[in-house]
Parts: C-alpha cells; sequence; structure tokens
C-alpha cells in the first residue's frame, strides 16, 4: 500500500474530496482509498484544517514501488505499519494442546481476574486462539453496573462492589473514552487494539482519528459485545466473583488454588495462568498479593483538583473567535514545572463532560472527568494534578502509597461531607470556603456541596497548582478566571505501586504462571496501553502454556 501524507482539507469540506487530492498527488486515477489518520491543525487560527494520511493499494506490490520511486515525492512513500498477528491460531493450539484438555474444569483454561481493557481484551484474544479463558470480576455486568452508578449519582448510595471502578469495563468504561496514547505502536498492538474496538462496534473513526474517542454510552454497548465474543468462543465470563486468595498447590508445581467470594458461596478455581487484571483501585487485593510475598514497589503518580471552564471559553482559546461550527469541540494539554521541584500537567482533559463522583471505598471521595459520544456538555474539565514521591509519604513500603492515597480521600470526604467538594478558584486562592460560584455552573455526576478544598489537599501540591494556573492562563486565556471552578480530589490518575514482572515473559517475580497486566499492576496508563498490554500479555500465557503441558 502507497501512504500519501499532509493531505489538507478545510474544516466543512466533505471528505469525498480527498480523492480529488490523491489523484493529483499519485498523477493516476484511482478506485479505492483508505483514511490511515486525521488530525486537525489549529496553529494558525486563520487557516485551521485537517491533516490527512491517505493508503492507495494498486494492482501488485511491484507497481506501488515503481509508482512511488517514479514520483519521488517526501509524502508519498510505501506504507511500513506492520500489522500484528496472534501468534496462536485454534488449529496450532488443536495439534499442541487438544481440545480434551480445555475442557470444563481443566486448569489449562487461562484465569482472568478484571474484566476491565487489560483483562477483556487478554481474553478476546486467548478465546479467539482456542484457550477458553474464564474472566471472574468483582462488579457486575455494564447493564446492572451502569444502574448502581446512576443510583450514587443521584442518591448517594454507594455498592462498594459495583461502582465507577469496578465492574465490566473497568474504571474507562465510565470516563471520557480517551483511546489516544503517546506510546509507539512498532509492533502493531496499538492498532489491533483500534480495530477490535471498531469490530465490536465503535465507530470507524477511531481507526484513524489522530486523538480517538468513543463515550461512556459508547463503551457499555462495546464491552458487552466483547463479552459476548468470548463467550461464543467457549470462555466464560462470571460477574460478583471476587478474588479472596491465591495459594500454590502443593501437589503441582507452578498451578495455583484461587479462593473466590461469589453469590453461590465460596469457589475454589485451579488454573496453571493466572492473569491479574485488577485495576488500580483494587486495593484490598493488593494488600493480599503483598502478604502473600508479590513484589511491588512503589511508582510515581499524581494527586490534585478537576477544573471547569465552559467549553466555548476553550474552543475560542484553540481555534480562534472565528472557527466553523464544523469542528469539533476543543482540548488542551498543558504541563508546568514549578519551583518547588513538583510536574504539574493537565490529565485526562474531558472536551464536553462531566466531573463525577468516582468513589468506590465507605467515606472517601475521588472525582474523575467522564464525556458522552458527542460531547455536548456545556463545559470543558480536566484534572490539573502535582507528581507525587515515595518522599511525601515517607516510605519505600508500597502499600504506604496506598494508605497515602486513602487518607487524602477521606480528608475531601470530610470537607463535603459525603457529596463532592467544590471551590471557585478565586476562593482556592485566598483559602476560603466558597459560598457560591460565578458566571457558569458546573457539569457534575453525583450530588456536591460547596466548601474548602484547600484545608485537605497537602501544601505542596496547592502551592504547585497556584504556580502553574497562571501559566496556563498564559496559554489558554481565562483559565485563571476566578470563576472557575475546582473539585476534587482526583487521586487515582494511576497505580500508585507496581507488581514486578519479568520484562520477556511478562510473569510475576518468583510466580511463574502469574501475569500482572495492565493499569493495576502498574504497566499501562489509560484504557488503549492497557488493552495493548492485555494482548501481548495474552501472547506470554499462550507460549507459556503450551511450553508447559
Amino acid at each position: 500500500m502507497i501512504q500519501i501524507s499532509q493531505l489538507q482539507l478545510t474544516p466543512g469540506v466533505p471528505e469525498e474530496s480527498l480523492k480529488n487530492l490523491i489523484e493529483k498527488e499519485l498523477r493516476e486515477k484511482v478506485s479505492d482509498y483508505k483514511i490511515l489518520k486525521r488530525s486537525i491543525d489549529a496553529r494558525r487560527h486563520e487557516q485551521i484544517h485537517y491533516l490527512y494520511s491517505i493508503g492507495v493499494s494498486l494492482a501488485s506490490k511491484s507497481a506501488e514501488e515503481k509508482l512511488v520511486k517514479k514520483l519521488r515525492k517526501k509524502n508519498v512513500t510505501l506504507y511500513k505499519q506492520k500489522e500484528f498477528v496472534f501468534p496462536v491460531t485454534p488449529a496450532i493450539l488443536q495439534e499442541k494442546l487438544p481440545a480434551n484438555e480445555l475442557g470444563t474444569d481443566s486448569p489449562k483454561r487461562p484465569l482472568i481476574v478484571g474484566a476491565g481493557p487489560a483483562g477483556y481484551f487478554a481474553a478476546f484474544f486467548l478465546a479467539r486462539a482456542g484457550f477458553h479463558p474464564i474472566v471472574i470480576e468483582r462488579g457486575l455486568d455494564v447493564e446492572a453496573r451502569t444502574k448502581d452508578v446512576e443510583e450514587f449519582w443521584d442518591k448517594g448510595k454507594l455498592n462498594l462492589e459495583s461502582n465507577v471502578s469496578f465492574g465490566e469495563g473497568g474504571a474507562g468504561t465510565f470516563s471520557d473514552g480517551k483511546l489516544f496514547t503517546g506510546n509507539k505502536d512498532k509492533d502493531g498492538v496499538l492498532h489491533a487494539v483500534m480495530n477490535t474496538f471498531h469490530e465490536m462496534g465503535a465507530p470507524v473513526e477511531i481507526t484513524y482519528d489522530a486523538k480517538p474517542h468513543i463515550g461512556t454510552d459508547k463503551l457499555v454497548e462495546i464491552m458487552r459485545n466483547i463479552r459476548l465474543e468470548i463467550e461464543s468462543l467457549g470462555g466464560e465470563v462470571h460477574f460478583a466473583h471476587k478474588l479472596l486468595n491465591i495459594e500454590k498447590d502443593k501437589d503441582q508445581a507452578n498451578r495455583y488454588i484461587c479462593q473466590i467470594e461469589s453469590p453461590e458461596g465460596e469457589k475454589h478455581i485451579e488454573t496453571d495462568a493466572l492473569i491479574l487484571a485488577i485495576g488500580h483501585s483494587a486495593r484490598d487485593t493488593f494488600h493480599m498479593l503483598y502478604q502473600n510475598g508479590y513484589q511491588m514497589e512503589p511508582k510515581p503518580f499524581a494527586i490534585g483538583l478537576r477544573v471547569q471552564h465552559p467549553q466555548e471559553m476553550i474552543n475560542r482559546a484553540m481555534y480562534g473567535d472565528n472557527a466553523p461550527d464544523s469542528l469539533p469541540v476543543a482540548d488542551y494539554k498543558l504541563v508546568y514545572h514549578s519551583s518547588n521541584g513538583r510536574n504539574v500537567f493537565s490529565f485526562c482533559m474531558c472536551p464536553g463532560g462531566y466531573v463525577v463522583n468516582a468513589s468506590s471505598d465507605p467515606e472517601s471521595m475521588v472525582v474523575n472527568g467522564m464525556s458522552y459520544s458527542g460531547r455536548d456538555s456545556i463545559n470543558a474539565n480536566s484534572a490539573i494534578v502535582v507528581s507525587v514521591s515515595e518522599e511525601d509519604y515517607g516510605s519505600a513500603d508500597p502499600m504506604d502509597a496506598i494508605r497515602f492515597q486513602e487518607k487524602l480521600e477521606k480528608e475531601f470526604y470530610k470537607v463535603g461531607n459525603g457529596k463532592i467538594p467544590v471551590q471557585t478558584y478565586g476562593d482556592f486562592k485566598e483559602k476560603k470556603a466558597s459560598l457560591s460560584l460565578g458566571a457558569f455552573e458546573p457539569a457534575i455526576k453525583g450530588q456536591y456541596v460547596l466548601g474548602e478544598l484547600s484545608q485537605a489537599l497537602p501544601e505542596f501540591a496547592y502551592e504547585a497548582i497556584l504556580e502553574a494556573m497562571p501559566d496556563f492562563a498564559r496559554k489558554i486565556k481565562g483559565f485563571d478566571q476566578a470563576d472557575t471552578i475546582l473539585a476534587g480530589v482526583e487521586s487515582r490518575t494511576s497505580s500508585p505501586v507496581r507488581i514486578n514482572r519479568n520484562p520477556e515473559s511478562k510473569e510475576a517475580t518468583r510466580f511463574p504462571g502469574v501475569f500482572p497486566v495492565g493499569e493495576g499492576a502498574g504497566y499501562a496508563g489509560g484504557i488503549t496501553s492497557s488493552a495493548a498490554d492485555g494482548i501481548r500479555t495474552a501472547e506470554a500465557v499462550a507460549k507459556y502454556l503450551l511450553e508447559n503441558q
């Protein structure tokens, strides 16, 4: 395939016009083409345009090579994206591990703990290879989970096992559904993630947009489709199944017995391959693993507050005052290095979104950002967070990193008396509780109350945010205006700990056959990188099972 880069279209011009641009670049007629990438160049507000990278296939590879050589254009090259192919097929598996060894109670069936992106994508690819994986998830399916989350937002009734953090789809389901990652796609796995999402119901645009986005409403449907695909291929998905303990089998080396709490009572599942896709909020599971000798280490994370501005203000700052209405709502990315040595940055920016109560522990307060596929809320929001290190909680004990988070969340719960505490930036600067809001209302899912956030935020974070906001306002006019709305606390930007694993085999240190994976294990950040880590771990699991049958 030939790749044509840097094709420009003015907003509002139909994409069908690309065909003329392609033929002009190639100097010949084409019957078909494929969009490989699309982005917006808004650096000059008077000349905003879309940038496209297009793929065109000719009759043969040699014909493509001949045309590229003939044209000698820097923007016309041979397409070099590597295509990911899972190394095991049902035919290969049947030859090396007969189907009768993957029966209902066979320990050869991979057991996957967690139905978030990492767990589901690992299960999806293992199921397609014929391994009949078993997925257990402490939370509920997306249908029941959605009802529990909406009841919590409306009435404040928290279900500890079915909430914004726990349940089918993981924490990413009730988020903005951003699929953008800064990681390089050297092996084609990121491309495979996007194609899988599209196959399961996401719009085709996610396969080529520079900043792909699905939205909570669409993610619910997609995660359900992934589950149905896993089950149709002989896999199992069990909800309300909570992992309580893992023990090594005394009679069989490298086999594990998992103690599970379920609606039917306590269960025990034996497995030779255990994938831990537990997510960053499964604190009780982290404690259990640590007590059982799994090696962990604290890792950097960040804490801060959610800021809200009118989306119209962000659009003007990013696109200018005369931008066409056809442009999508604008987003931003901000970074600042404060004088106290802290990195301050925007995180999980949600254009046209909502701030949501994402609590999963009793008497704790956590906020996150979310948007639907239409991104049509009147406000934009993002987390403005500050880096945290071991020195802040005074220990190299990984459990102390978790305790630091827990303490912070409980302090913010007290500030809001169980509701999301909200404050204007003007009052935040003066360390006084807000008694009223300014020119616009917050867009929030969950009950909220006006209060004083500075009393619960660590001083180093408070100082760093105060210093960063004027710098952000130099990039986005009005960012530090007095009626900017703050809410807290954003404390789960990533897992505060990492479960150590072998970088090649993906196995937990000293526990062969156990595979920590995804954001919770400390090896990903966000939906796409978690899904990619799930796929790569599925490869490692397939190899392990075939080599140790």
